[in-house]
């Protein structure tokens, strides 16, 4: 399994699930699953604005995959 990019934000910057879900406003549990599943789709673009993770990253199967640069 590979780690979900929301998890490799929250540790490397130090953040507990609570310090999290408390920038989306919902309960630790909400960010595990996250972490452990899919941003669910109407939270992805809230947690592309808070973290920068692309909503691609995210949710490639609601946003498609990012173009290539090159």
């Amino acid at each position: 399994m590979s780690t979900s990019p929301l998890y490799q934000y929250r540790k490397d910057n130090g953040l507990t699930l609570e310090a999290l879900a408390a920038k989306f406003g919902v309960q630790k549990a909400a960010v595990w699953k996250w972490e452990r599943n899919k941003v669910p789709a109407d939270k992805a673009l809230a947690v592309e604005d808070v973290t920068g993770i692309s909503r691609h990253d995210l949710r490639p199967d609601i946003f498609g995959k990012p173009e290539d640069a090159s």
